[in-house]
């Protein structure tokens, strides 16, 4: 005679019971970084096609940056109560901003001209404020190492400063190689996460 054990019927199956955090957030975590690989992918692999519609639309997208940012500093020099001087400069640095982000709109080489030099004049003085602070810190992790990435910053934006036009097309090149190097290690380690959260127990 066959005997039958019944189980605790409280009307769901194995497949209807609630995921767990661990699994609810493996999941969202590693499609998310599945679409952010892709799309660096893709982005890169438009950037290596395209390099000068790349530029261009580079230098849109750095125009209305600084138009935004100008209004915004604008805003911040009628609007708050700050003293004098802090809203004098304030006036002062928006309105160059949004000058600077109308002469990004009268050609697509001003606009590259200015994106170069304005990430060179970055580059340079984070290198050397880079370079100065390992140096006279005997104390600062890696402080050999911070001082050579510091020197290299400081070179990298002088290049930029002195051959923008030239330097800015290198580096939109190298751009869109890091471009797809992130994206397919982003999608790799997407699939990576996916595949350790299915051997997650189901109620983790």
């Amino acid at each position: 005679m066959t005997q039958t054990h019944e189980r605790p019927h409280d009307g769901r199956t194995g497949t209807d019971l609630p995921q767990g955090p661990l699994r609810t957030l493996a999941g969202a975590a590693w499609q998310a970084l599945l679409l952010a690989g892709a799309v660096a992918l893709v982005l890169g692999v438009l950037v290596l096609v395209w390099p000068g519609a790349s530029l261009v639309a580079a230098g849109v997208l750095f125009g209305l940056y600084l138009l935004f940012s100008g209004v915004m500093q604008l805003v911040a020099a009628f609007g708050t109560h700050a003293t004098t001087s802090l809203r004098v400069l304030a006036f002062i640095s928006g309105a160059l901003s949004i000058l600077l982000g109308l002469f990004c709109f009268r050609g697509a080489t001003q606009s590259i001209l200015l994106l170069a030099l304005w990430i060179g004049i970055g580059w340079l003085f984070r290198g050397i404020t880079q370079t100065v602070a390992a140096a006279s810190d005997p104390a600062m992790p890696a402080r050999g190492w911070q001082v050579f990435l510091g020197l290299v910053s400081a070179a990298a934006g002088a290049v930029l400063i002195v051959s923008p036009l030239e330097s800015v097309a290198v580096l939109t090149l190298l751009g869109g190689i890091w471009l797809i190097a992130v994206g397919t290690a982003e999608i790799v380690t997407a699939f990576q996460i996916r595949s350790r959260a299915r051997r997650l127990p189901p109620g983790a």
